[in-house]
């Protein structure tokens, strides 16, 4: 079988877009001309997507305040935020330019989504001529909403992750009966908890077993068949070109992360030091039976932060090395991260969004080439 290979999920957002997200905070515009510009621009993310040659695509997530908030918030200055929840929440990540995420905070019960990712998808799919897949946040992200040291008077936080589940098992299942052919789920927070930077408290609370655990509890609810295309993307952050984990040894996270019980797993690598090492790591951890389902591990052979457009060659050669470590019936390719999870994002080393908006569509047409090549050198 060939190696697949499939991208995460988000592209950078156009500067005439990023503008009408200011706009419509400030009541400069109508909810109605806000979606009008999400509209032009996940038509426009497909479209060239699907110009890259890319099987399954999306609509690079442009309907989507980030990654992870989009269940409870309209953009991320608040517009649109769950009335469960208040915006003064704990750091999601300090990241290595000195740049921080703010995550909401659960303030009462019970949670709920006030948008789930089917109802994107939904607005999007009529503009796809391919299949498409969607990204959704892992429940594991959602719990650092609960306040970490206190409990909710009148919800506990056994009730809550009890809603918390529900809720995950809800997205997923949508985003399929939509029509949705994969849906990857966004573990970044993995890495980061394996950080314990102090300025930023959960990540010093070895809580990665927990987060394994929590998310487990939404894929057991799938069937091994469903399992085989629900997917975990790990990485250590890419926000405005930088990132939050990337010290951190993948060996204190790959094993525990091969718990979960995903088909496969979108995994940064193009940017390790060591590359062999971690694909060593991949060989020796992932399963071939994971209740059922072997797992697919997807390297990643292109860097989003980094302008400069990988050669189909140096894609091939990266995968034909994996391959000597991670068996090729359980290899594909994918790029590190989604090149811009969230909805503002200058992209500071691409002289700007738009720039890195075309850059993106070149890496991933090479990714699809290099895959190609390494596909005839394998034999497969």
């Amino acid at each position: 079988m060939p190696i697949p290979t499939e991208s995460v999920g988000s592209l950078p957002r156009p500067a005439k877009l990023q503008a009408l997200y200011a706009e419509y905070d400030a009541g400069k515009i109508s909810k109605e001309e806000f979606e009008a510009g999400q509209d032009e621009a996940c038509k426009d993310s497909i479209e060239r997507m699907e110009a890259t040659g890319q099987w399954c695509v999306t609509d690079g997530e442009n309907r989507a305040s980030s990654f992870a908030t989009y269940p409870v918030t309209d953009t991320l200055m608040g517009t649109g935020l769950a009335d469960c929840l208040a915006a003064d929440g704990q750091y999601f990540a300090i990241f290595d330019d000195g740049h921080h995420r703010q995550l909401p905070r659960l303030i009462k019960g019970p949670f709920r989504y006030r948008t789930y990712a089917a109802d994107y998808f939904n607005k999007s799919k009529k503009y796809a001529k391919k299949p498409m897949k969607q990204a959704v946040i892992a429940p594991s992200m959602l719990y650092l909403l609960y306040p970490l040291d206190k409990e909710i008077e009148g919800y506990t936080r056994d009730e809550f992750v009890k809603d918390l589940v529900n809720e995950c098992e809800k997205d997923i299942r949508q985003c399929f009966e939509a029509g949705a052919v994969r849906v990857s789920i966004d573990f970044t927070e993995g890495r980061l908890a394996c950080k314990n930077d102090p300025r930023n408290p959960w990540t010093g609370r070895k809580m990665l077993q927990t987060f394994v655990d929590l998310n487990n509890k939404v894929l057991d609810r799938f069937s091994a068949e469903e399992r085989k295309n629900i997917g975990i993307h790990t990485c250590p952050g890419g926000d405005c070109d930088s990132v939050h984990s990337k010290d951190v040894d993948y060996n204190e996270l790959l094993p525990s992360m091969f718990q979960m019980n995903a088909g496969y797993f979108l995994i940064q690598l193009s940017t390790e030091e060591d590359k062999k090492r971690i694909y060593e790591i991949c060989g020796k951890t992932s399963r071939a039976d994971a209740n059922g389902i072997p797992q697919i591990c997807f390297i990643g052979v292109v860097n989003p932060l980094n302008p400069r457009v990988e050669t189909p060659e140096e894609i091939c050669n990266a995968l034909v090395e994996a391959s000597q470590y991670i068996p090729v019936e359980r290899l594909g390719a994918t790029d590190d991260c989604g090149f811009s999870p969230f909805s503002i994002d200058v992209k500071p080393q691409h002289d700007g969004p738009d720039a890195a908006r075309l850059i993106a569509f070149q890496k991933i047409a090479n990714r699809i080439k290099g895959v190609e090549m390494a596909n005839a050198k394998l034999g497969v």
